[in-house]
């Protein structure tokens, strides 16, 4: 469940992001970039401890909550699914940004002028052009985020405490602390499981349309 939120959250985050960074100028979206990645190159548990600090209740991100009158109290932030949430959105943002970015920038600018000058509104340019366009890089960006995230042990762990565990804590606790390797194991196994199953759904889905793509060209070849 806590994948399937991070993975939507991230789509709808990197996906105006990747749209901005296409049709920025250049240099400014090469140094956007830039910056983007260099959050990767971080170190993992260092970025998660920051998030540690932001998230308190005497953290940045409360302070600015109160500031600006969303909040009266503090908010706990940590030790549950909404701190999880945070954390591991920010951390797999890039990998979602990375495989839409290189979709959305081959998308051609005249493509969605002439979708307006043949009376489409921004709304129906965006869901029936630009979307469709930029399916294979919301794919593979989400199947990445979201195997990524069943996965994730260290920003669920700290940041979620012990009330809150996913599978890949289940999996350590049985293994290093009960010594229940069948649980764990079995654990492991269903984690497998699931994530060969999500790959073969995408990857299907990817091979469909390519066949279907191959069938009318081969069919209209045929007819020449």
């Amino acid at each position: 469940m806590v994948s399937a939120v991070v993975t939507l959250v991230t789509v709808l985050i990197a996906f105006p992001v990747s749209w901005a960074l296409a049709i920025m100028p250049p240099r400014l979206s090469s140094t956007i970039f830039a910056i983007i990645l260099l959050s990767m190159w971080t170190n993992l548990l260092a970025r998660t401890y920051a998030w540690m600090v932001l998230l308190q209740q005497t953290g940045l991100v409360n302070r600015i909550l109160m500031s600006i009158g969303v909040t009266e109290r503090p908010l706990q932030l940590t030790n549950n699914l909404v701190g999880v949430t945070i954390g591991m959105v920010y951390i797999m943002l890039p990998f979602m940004i990375l495989p839409l970015y290189g979709v959305i920038r081959k998308i051609e600018p005249a493509v969605l002028q002439a979708a307006a000058l043949c009376g489409a509104s921004k709304t129906q340019a965006l869901c029936w052009i630009l979307l469709p366009l930029a399916a294979p890089g919301i794919a593979s960006g989400a199947l990445m985020v979201f195997v990524m995230s069943l996965g994730y042990f260290v920003t669920p762990a700290l940041l979620g405490g012990t009330s809150n565990m996913m599978v890949a804590e289940l999996i350590v606790q049985q293994v290093q602390s009960l010594v229940n390797w069948g649980m764990g194991g079995a654990a492991a196994f269903v984690l497998l499981v699931i994530t060969l199953a999500i790959y073969a759904l995408q990857l299907r889905l990817s091979i469909v349309p390519q066949m279907i793509r191959v069938f009318h060209s081969a069919k209209g070849w045929g007819a020449a």
